[in-house]
């Protein structure tokens, strides 16, 4: 089962999207750009807080798991 952690790697600010993008496999780019998207239209207060409290919550990668490519 593939689990959520932040991307050390494939970050911008937290690491959320690329994290998910790894356990998603897809692009990292298309999820930021739908990201945006999204903020765009719902206003960007709403998914920007949800953003930074995912951020936060979600928890890195454990020192001894490699990240799957």
């Amino acid at each position: 089962m593939k689990k959520l952690y932040l991307s050390q790697t494939d970050r911008k600010i937290f690491g959320f999207c690329g994290g998910l993008s790894e356990m998603l496999g897809i692009d990292s780019t298309l999820l930021r750009l739908v990201f945006i998207f999204l903020c765009l239209l719902t206003g960007i207060a709403p998914l920007l807080i949800t953003y930074i409290i995912a951020g936060i919550i979600t928890p890195g990668r454990p020192k001894n798991q490699q990240e799957i490519k």
